[in-house]
């Protein structure tokens, strides 16, 4: 109840000097409102930066972390900074420690919201993170998040009774908690599918399909694996299918830190680990069974987080090993739970797409696998030729194999599936700029720049072909869109420097 809400409900304060980018960030109320302020000092025009936005909600309980989002004509952003509670620091969000200039373009998706809102709303075409109005119609996760549509049982007075999830069977029941806390290494909406459209009592495997390298390690380090983990201990795999999240957390409030904490915990232990005497003669100086089974491990891909190891391991490692970037073989996680076993299907497409999700990752071997199979999906799917996600991957491989006539067709045949595909079209207007169709690409480009200003590069790339055209009003109006959406581009600031200072003079002057 108490992972989102409103900026000003959720205020934390914050002045924060972010070292690598040199961006001086504060958070603070003003005249009853939010404010996220950045500047940078520097003697150059490129480098220097001051600007503020209105900050309208938060998203994060703060047990764990917390961060704002605001809106932009009618676009939805997450702010550039977030509060690590573990260690009680505000950094720059995860992945983004290492910005040397401020994010400020963090597009906030119907997918991301749907695990600390309640009631998100479908986003308009042509953008993820643009909606017709407010994101979502509630702050917090609400009742009916878990227990379902509460309508009929308001009207009733209580009578008519909620979706009782002690019935369900073990795939649907579990999908309740899985739908926000399985993540996996690579996450793949089934074809036809969002993921926002589960409700509770669905089979979340029939919506999306989750993937990670086989590994004898399953956690990695990972802050998302805890579901992959317990998966492999023997205390799940003991239960008959008994054991859940529930079995050991309670979801409507755990006990804070503390005794009562460990004794809470203990006690969950003591649901199956309790033979005679068993809780007297097994290490009874030590009543906290997770400080010994279930250590705490450093997070490698949230900043500054901490993960419990859910393996329940007799003897769990202090860290987990380093992996290299490349790991072999993707499977698919949880997927054995699904009624149709995630198996009894032709998986060359969804495991194609969760290679190739890789592959953007810098795991080449990844990229091979992933042309294969989705190659292969493409001629033998059915209705293949309506499926704009496959064919703009397969676009996008190709050409990064230089295999640029065979990406134009992808490209080409996921616009006729899905004529908003963006990545696909300015994909294609840059084939189309090389091959010097340039009013083709400008086209292109402006209606995706249009649609989706968070799409930088793909408004610097029409910059620099209306300029081409000798468009120079058209070229300073399409950067200082950019700027405005993104100011510190220092690509953005230099062009639009040069073109202003005749250093870089476009081939005319009028439209």
């Amino acid at each position: 109840a108490n992972s989102s809400g409103t900026a000003l409900d959720g205020l934390m304060p914050a002045d924060f000097v972010h070292a690598r980018s040199g961006v001086h960030y504060r958070i603070a109320e003003r005249d009853g409102q939010v404010w996220l302020h950045f500047e940078r000092q520097s003697p150059t025009a490129e480098r220097s930066l001051n600007g503020e936005r209105r900050l309208l909600y938060f998203v994060g309980s703060g047990d764990r972390g917390r961060t704002y989002l605001f809106e932009q004509d009618g676009y939805w952003f997450e702010s550039p900074i977030n509060w690590y509670a573990k260690k009680r620091v505000w950094d720059m969000a995860p992945n983004k420690l290492a910005a040397t200039e401020m994010p400020l373009t963090m597009e906030v998706d119907a997918g991301c919201l749907h695990c600390h809102v309640s009631g998100v709303q479908k986003p308009l075409p042509g953008a993820r993170n643009h909606f017709a109005g407010r994101p979502f119609t509630a702050g917090g996760v609400t009742c009916a998040s878990c227990h379902g549509n509460g309508r009929a049982h308001v009207a009733s007075g209580g009578k008519t009774p909620m979706l009782d999830l002690t019935k369900l069977a073990g795939v649907r029941r579990d999908s309740i908690c899985l739908n926000c806390h399985l993540e996996g290494q690579a996450m793949v909406e089934r074809r036809g599918k969002r993921l926002a459209d589960f409700r509770p009592g669905d089979d979340l495997f029939h919506y999306a399909l989750y993937f990670a390298y086989k590994s004898d390690e399953p956690t990695g380090g990972r802050a998302s694996s805890q579901w992959e983990a317990l998966l492999r201990s023997r205390c799940m795999r003991e239960s008959g299918g008994r054991m859940t999240c529930t079995t050991c957390h309670n979801p409507h409030g755990d006990p804070r830190p503390g005794p009562r904490r460990v004794a809470f915990f203990r006690q969950r232990c003591l649901q199956c680990h309790n033979t005679q005497g068993f809780a007297a003669a097994h290490h009874a100086e030590q009543p906290d069974c997770t400080a010994c089974h279930m250590a705490r491990l450093k997070s490698s891909d949230i900043a500054h987080a901490q993960i419990t190891d859910h393996w329940i391991r007799v003897e769990p490692r202090a860290e987990p090993p380093v992996k290299p970037a490349t790991e072999g073989a993707l499977a698919v996680v949880g997927g054995a739970l699904a009624e149709d076993g995630g198996q009894n299907r032709n998986m060359d497409r969804d495991l194609g797409l969760a290679y190739a999700q890789m592959a953007e990752r810098g795991d080449a071997q990844a990229g091979v696998r992933a042309l294969t199979m989705l190659l292969r999906a493409e001629k033998e799917e059915p209705d293949a030729a309506k499926d704009s996600e496959l064919h703009t991957e397969i676009g996008f491989l190709d050409q990064e194999a230089g295999k640029t006539d065979a990406a134009e067709r992808e490209y080409r045949a996921a616009l006729a599936a899905n004529a908003e595909d963006s990545a696909a079209a300015g994909d294609l207007a840059l084939i189309e700029a090389g091959r010097h169709q340039t009013a083709a690409a400008v086209a292109r480009l402006r209606k995706v720049f249009a649609g989706d200003p968070a799409q930088v590069q793909a408004g610097m790339d029409l910059a620099v072909l209306e300029c081409g055209l000798g468009k120079r009003d058209d070229a300073l109006s399409t950067v200082k869109r950019v700027l405005a959406f993104s100011p510190d581009d220092e690509q953005a600031k230099r062009f639009a420097m040069r073109v202003m200072l005749g250093r870089m003079p476009c081939a005319g002057n009028g439209r």
